[in-house]
């Protein structure tokens, strides 16, 4: 641990405006050193005066290296019975004294839900139930239905369905974690022109021990509704549309940017998370086709990889959600502003070496100039040890 005081460190620039001596809320985050969502809500939650721990499977990487984290602990992943990550856990809960655990991926935050008897602080997740329900595609779509959010066609890859399936499909895990998982790391959803091509995802999911899913392909562009449910109403709302993807081209937001609030589709998500039965932060990813209909591909309950802009546009997102677990009386946000930029540079890059758009050496000077002028995922020069952990594994790692 780099710092146990229960009082805020005045000589901290980063924490100036918290009032010294103030008892400082302790949150844990859960989950792997390389997630850029649990990065960005360490940073906020740090810079709102909060005690931040983070427990992780391995040294930490770059959350750990982050000026944010003030203590490390070695939580395992959430695998087979659970054992080694609930005792993971509760080591660390005793040993940072912590207020309130946060999971910072799907595995993390469901086993956290799953396992909240045994976890012996505050869980910010809803019961296993909701998160449950949340992350299984196939009912995701049916609540969308029933409230009137467009969603794309989604059903279990049966024996029937793969061979009544006609055109392009995307095949999805079912869930992204179950109590008693095996597999090491999540299968990311892939696009397929036809079913034929789609057959050796379908077996590799079987295989691991999941279900697939077959969802209609919708072509658009992808953009996310953002915000803290609380009693019925969505606070901090911040929506974004996501400009350039990586992997491309359906991958994660490699640039976005914020945009005012549709508020019908504001009206909707909140309808929809009411009937889940939802809590807490909550980002919504849509895709918008050429007809203008937004329709409902994920809801991730947990911090997401553009969590940086929501920050940057709409300051006490993570602050607010951890505070009203706390039992304490939150003022609602306002909406966050327009126009802020992100970008996820690597990823970025990454996407421009591949797309070219224009030519190679025009799409790379394209990004480093929208960068200039956009909120990074990990740089921060106040903060500078995330990236340099990155570049130092990234270089280990080609050697």
């Amino acid at each position: 641990m780099r710092n146990t005081d229960d009082e805020v460190p005045a000589a901290d620039p980063a924490l100036q405006d918290i009032p010294a001596g103030r008892a400082r809320r302790r949150a844990l985050i859960v989950g792997t050193g390389r997630d850029r969502g649990a990065l960005a809500a360490a940073r906020s939650l740090r810079q709102a005066g909060w005690f931040v721990g983070v427990g992780t499977p391995d040294s930490g990487g770059m959350l750990g290296a982050s000026r944010a984290c003030d203590a490390h602990h070695l939580v395992p992943r959430p695998r087979h019975n659970g054992s080694a990550f609930i005792e993971g856990v509760r080591e660390a809960v005793e040993a940072g004294t912590y207020d309130v655990v946060f999971g910072g991926g799907d595995d993390w935050m469901a086993a956290l839900a799953e396992y909240r008897a045994e976890i012996p602080t505050l869980v910010a997740h809803p019961d296993a139930g909701v998160v449950e329900a949340a992350l299984d595609k196939v009912r995701l779509s049916q609540y969308a239905a029933k409230v009137g959010l467009a969603a794309p066609s989604t059903e279990l890859a049966t024996d029937q369905s793969v061979r009544d399936w006609r055109g392009p499909v995307v095949v999805k895990c079912r869930e992204h974690w179950s109590p008693g998982q095996t597999r090491p790391h999540r299968i990311e959803a892939k696009l397929f022109p036809d079913i034929a091509a789609a057959l050796p995802q379908i077996k590799r999911i079987r295989q691991a021990g999941a279900q697939p899913v077959l969802q209609q392909v919708i072509r658009g562009g992808l953009g996310a509704l953002i915000g803290v449910f609380h009693e019925g109403r969505l606070s901090g709302r911040t929506q974004q549309v996501s400009t350039r993807l990586w992997p491309t081209p359906n991958g994660a937001s490699a640039r976005a940017e914020t945009i005012p609030v549709d508020e019908e589709l504001a009206r909707k998500v909140e309808a929809l998370l009411s009937e889940l039965g939802w809590h807490g932060l909550v980002e919504l990813q849509f895709l918008t086709g050429d007809d203008g209909v937004p329709y409902l591909i994920d809801l991730n309950g947990r911090f997401f990889g553009s969590m940086a802009l929501a920050n940057a546009a709409r300051p006490g997102l993570t602050d607010m959600w951890g505070r009203l677990l706390l039992g304490e009386s939150v003022a609602s946000l306002d909406d966050a502003r327009p126009g802020v930029r992100y970008v996820w540079l690597a990823g970025d890059l990454r996407r421009a070496s591949v797309e070219r758009r224009g030519g190679l050496v025009a799409d790379v000077v394209n990004t480093l100039a929208w960068s200039r002028r956009a909120q990074h995922s990990i740089w921060d020069p106040r903060d500078v040890g995330p990236t340099l952990n990155l570049a130092m594994g990234r270089f280990a790692r080609g050697k």
